[in-house]
């Protein structure tokens, strides 16, 4: 027989589910008090090293002092008094004139002069956070084994490198690095390095540090194929002296400066114990330090779990402009929606609109009085394309014919998908180059959309509704199937995918979305485990395409994830990468590209426009030569006092 349910024993279980709930909570609590009194103990462990090297450095500067006056004294032969006053006069007179000059025209490296300007203005300060958002979970920030943008974006802030590209001018200006020479051969580069640079754990940077990033780079055990093959033409990095560093390139190669001075600097005392633990490292998810204006609280603590990424300033930063704001801050938000929401809600400072949305955004009063607004085409745009997996396992699949990949890409309408899906603001992405850079064939143009071409180059390739279902079947009569790999969380993706779905249909191909969360994704494009995938590349001023398309970086987390071969591009592309000349390099380029539009290895989509609202506290924001200067390093956008909202 049942026993009822008393009122005292539903009291009861009230009672004992708010203790659980309480209990739950104070763990929580725990838990976040500890984290912050780990943060503490680490940041008094580093002040009283601070304290420690500041009292160093003051002994020696008071036994210098003293050393100096008794070389004066014993230097000094009795002269006319009239002599000694005039050049004490003289002195003081330069010394003074010297003084004026500094402050009135600093020397401030080139690298610093815009967030120089910026700090000058009547309005600047120093404070506030800059809250932004990612739209997918990061798996890891570890410098090497990431490889996503949204990683990078963390470590841009963190990591340093020799040198960097002027915004305006595109030039290479020095960060790092004060001076660097190049050999008549162009084999060898010689760095001298800024005396001054310190990581955030006030350890000295010197060109060890260099040398190492690079051994580590080439450590076959870490998990950074894509990033050795970018660095394979150095042949040896070697520390000439504690702040020379010579690196000598195997041959000639045409971006040799910006592979050896754009190297992100490890710090050589931290990372090197993973050399021998290159699984721990490999598998680690927020092993990060540098020299750069921010750092993480504890530069082992961060996990992919957390739902946000805090950097904080760095307070040893040893730049010649400090970083404006207190905090970085990036929240995962990966609905839409929810995005906008907390954009409206005054919770993130950048809001990326998507097209359907842009043209009401704009009419948006409440939304237009609290933002700036940036629509633009950036010169590095990158672009989004179909990647067609060609072998599975030992076995080609259907897209290793050129004729399939070819149909696939008159199956896409790429106008109907930038009129429909980000109405207007984007173009047909023909090959992985820019049509504004010189890489670029101008006598190529994008291939318009022809079900008709299509259908008879997959007849050619053996595809034929042989049952007449509307669906096409090879000779051996399995259906013309394949999975469409995509990240979940984008609702302009998912349009598209349903969108490409009926394209294919009206020929005959079955399309099935897999929505698969981004972790999940990177993993399987690892393993090279999916038919199909929508994805995008980032771009720069010239692309090397050598990680994407060569043949040798089909190997396994290489990012040749398709497994494309060509002999004819893998020649070109070894044969471009050593020219240094441009005017003879663009010529081979085109011809690369020639090979990209007949063999479509990818569905090249579109370039989009960037649309975006951002918090009008936020100042000094402008359009460079490489796009919005929001996130450029170091610094040059701030919050006045006045707008300030997080202390």
């Amino acid at each position: 027989m049942q026993k009822r349910l008393t009122t005292r024993d539903i009291i009861l279980y009230v009672l004992l589910t708010l203790v659980v709930v309480l209990l739950i909570l104070v763990m929580y609590q725990v838990d976040r008090q500890w984290n912050k009194l780990n943060e503490m103990q680490i940041s008094v462990s580093e002040q009283a090293k601070d304290v420690q090297d500041v009292r160093s450095s003051v002994g020696k500067l008071q036994r210098s002092w003293s050393e100096g006056l008794i070389v004066q004294q014993i230097a000094a032969k009795p002269a006319g008094t009239q002599n000694v006053a005039s050049d004490s006069e003289t002195s003081a007179t330069q010394a003074s004139q010297a003084a004026s000059s500094v402050a009135i025209q600093p020397a401030v490296p080139e690298a610093f002069n815009r967030a120089y300007v910026a700090s000058q203005k009547p309005d600047y300060a120093q404070g506030d956070w800059k809250v932004q958002t990612f739209s997918s979970t990061v798996k890891t920030i570890t410098p090497l084994v990431s490889s996503d943008a949204y990683a990078s974006d963390i470590q841009e802030n963190v990591l340093e490198s020799l040198i960097t590209r002027n915004p305006d001018t595109l030039d290479w200006s020095g960060v790092v690095a004060k001076s660097w020479k190049i050999s008549d051969d162009g084999l060898t580069i010689t760095f001298k390095l800024n005396e001054n640079v310190i990581f955030s754990d006030g350890k000295p940077l010197t060109a060890e540090d260099v040398a190492f990033t690079f051994s580590f780079i080439m450590n076959e055990a870490i998990k950074a194929p894509g990033e050795r093959a970018y660095y394979e033409k150095i042949k040896s990095v070697t520390a000439k002296a504690p702040y020379e560093v010579v690196f000598v390139f195997k041959e000639p190669y045409f971006e040799a400066l910006g592979a050896a001075g754009g190297m992100p600097i490890l710090a050589k005392h931290f990372y090197e114990e993973y050399a021998d633990k290159a699984e721990t490292f490999n598998e680690s998810k927020g092993l990060l330090i540098g020299s750069g204006p921010y750092r993480l609280a504890d530069p082992k603590s961060w996990t992919s779990d957390q739902g946000t990424i805090e950097l904080i300033r760095n307070p040893r930063y040893w730049g010649a402009v400090q970083p404006s704001f207190d905090k970085l801050v990036w929240k995962i938000i990966q609905n839409d929606s929810a995005r906008l929401t907390t954009y409206r809600n005054g919770d993130i400072d950048v809001y990326s609109a998507r097209p359907i949305e842009y043209q009401k955004l704009l009419k948006d009063d409440a939304l237009t009085e609290k933002s700036q607004n940036f629509e633009y085409m950036s010169p590095v745009a990158g672009y989004s394309y179909i990647g067609w997996n060609q072998q599975s396992g030992e076995d080609k699949t259907r897209f290793a014919d050129k004729r399939v990949r070819q149909a696939m890409t008159y199956l896409t309408d790429r106008d109907k998908i930038i009129k429909d899906v980000y109405l207007g603001y984007a173009e047909p992405a023909i090959s992985p180059f820019s049509p504004r850079s010189k890489q670029h064939d101008p006598n190529l143009k994008p291939r318009v959309a022809d079900v008709g071409k299509a259908k008879s180059l997959l007849k050619e390739a053996g595809y034929e509704d042989r049952d007449n279902d509307g669906v096409l079947e090879d000779a051996e009569g399995k259906p013309f199937s394949f999975k469409l790999m995509y990240a979940q969380s984008s609702e302009d993706t998912k349009r598209l995918v349903l969108m490409l779905k009926d394209m294919y249909a009206r020929a005959g191909v079955q399309l099935e979305p897999e929505p698969t969360e981004w972790s999940v994704m990177l993993e399987r494009l690892d393993q090279k485990n999916f038919d199909a995938t929508i994805l995008g590349w980032t771009s720069g001023l010239e692309t090397d395409v050598y990680q994407m398309f060569h043949s040798s970086q089909t190997k396994t987390n290489g990012n040749n994830f398709i497994n494309y071969k060509s002999e004819k591009l893998d020649k070109l592309i070894e044969q471009a990468r050593v020219v240094v000349d441009e005017s003879k390099r663009m010529p081979i380029w085109q011809q690369a590209e020639g090979v990209f539009y007949d063999e479509q290895p990818y569905t090249f989509l579109s370039r989009r426009k960037s649309l975006v609202f951002i918090d009008k506290r936020i100042q000094n924001l402008e359009l460079t030569n490489i796009g919005l200067n929001l996130s450029l390093q170091p610094t040059e956008v701030y919050v006045p006092k006045a707008s300030q909202k997080y202390q």
